[in-house]
């Protein structure tokens, strides 16, 4: 992993940086997350709350669960963060809006019993039907 990462929205009005090296890189395929992407998945990882910091732009909150409130671009309307209750220590972001998204892989899958019929894992990452084993608030 390099040494920093940065990442923001596809419009360029909000930019963070990681100073910690990403945990539990996974895509989820849970109905809320195709909600919130219009797409059939999100790739995610963690990261200490510390280590991510916004170095330009504020974006907007919104609770999209019981549980968890995502951050977006308010102009382009970009995913890019998580936060759930049971694990306040952590930020999760998406993948797709590091600068560099080849520098952190996702390892797993979890709701794939949310995965949309006509979308295709191709992949022999290990699969979740809810969230995996042990994780927090599980």
């Amino acid at each position: 992993m390099e040494s920093v990462l940065t990442g923001g929205c596809e419009c360029g009005r909000v930019r963070y940086q990681i100073s910690a090296k990403p945990v539990d890189p996974g895509y989820c395929h849970c109905s809320t997350c195709q909600g919130v992407s219009g797409a059939p998945v999100l790739a995610y990882a963690s990261v200490p709350i510390g280590a991510f910091t916004l170095t330009q732009g504020e974006p907007r909150r919104r609770r999209s669960s019981k549980f968890g409130e995502r951050t977006f671009c308010s102009d382009c309307g970009t995913q890019l963060t998580m936060q759930v209750d049971h694990q306040p220590d952590t930020i999760d972001f998406t993948l797709a809006s590091l600068d560099t998204p080849e520098a952190v892989a996702p390892e797993f899958h979890i709701w794939t019993r949310s995965r949309i019929e006509w979308f295709d894992i191709a992949d022999d990452r290990p699969r979740y039907e809810t969230s995996r084993p042990g994780t927090a608030g599980s």
